[in-house]
């Protein structure tokens, strides 16, 4: 059955959300592996029995070595407002990421401004306002220490690629498992990244939305408590 592969954190008329496992492809790409937005719509066409394709409208994504929150919109309305207020930054993203030293402040904000190389696929910080570079701005606060590794936990405020893996790496604290930001730890499939919760007021019902997502059962994670 399809909604085993899945786990569903919210689910009603208008829209779907997702704990993505790390190594999914939100959305389809060049590789041809079959992204979550398929087996989303494969699981709402099992239980609705709709004789159809179902309507699945992706919202945002999350890199494919990311786990945790990704919401879909199962309505065309549903998909134009959530994409509004995506794009009017009414919604607030809560990460999650486990780094391999410790930050300069237990808590603090950094602005960088970034580029990103579509062929390389890897992004570059500039600490000053640069041509063509996007300024990127998020904070940070430190939850916990274990074994020389920290946990912290992400609010980014603005929603560029690759952004709080390059804006971590250029204050000396890479994300574990994130070899292409300068971490020492090879971890295949998946870096120490969780979207963790996200907030935002339901596009068609106008009430308060929090949905969360616990961190993955592996071996890095395993050391601090749930999210």
């Amino acid at each position: 059955m399809p909604e085993m592969n899945l786990e569903i954190v919210y689910e009603d008329n208008h829209l779907i959300a997702v704990n993505k496992s790390a190594g999914d492809l939100v959305q389809g790409d060049e590789t041809g592996d079959e992204p979550l937005s398929e087996k989303v719509k494969q699981y709402i066409q099992h239980k609705y029995k709709k004789p159809g394709a179902a309507f699945l409208g992706v919202v945002h994504r999350l890199d494919r070595p990311v786990s945790g929150v990704v919401v879909f919109a199962r309505t065309s309305k549903a998909l134009e407002r959530m994409n509004a207020l995506f794009r009017d930054r009414q919604t607030q993203k809560i990460y999650w990421a486990i780094v391999e030293k410790r930050p300069p402040q237990p808590q603090s904000t950094l602005v960088h401004w970034l580029i990103k190389n579509e062929q390389t696929n890897r992004v570059t910080h500039f600490e000053k306002e640069t041509p063509k570079a996007l300024r990127s701005e998020l904070s940070y606060r430190m939850l916990y220490e274990k074994n020389g590794l920290f946990l912290l936990e992400i609010l980014p405020i603005t929603g560029r690629s690759h952004q709080i893996r390059v804006q971590l790496s250029a204050i000396g604290c890479p994300i574990v498992g994130d070899v292409k930001y300068g971490s020492s730890k090879e971890l295949g499939n998946y870096i120490c990244l969780h979207a963790s919760r996200l907030k935002f007021i339901h596009p068609v019902k106008k009430i308060d939305v929090e949905i969360g997502a616990e961190t993955p059962r592996v071996e890095f994670w395993n050391l601090f408590p749930r999210a």
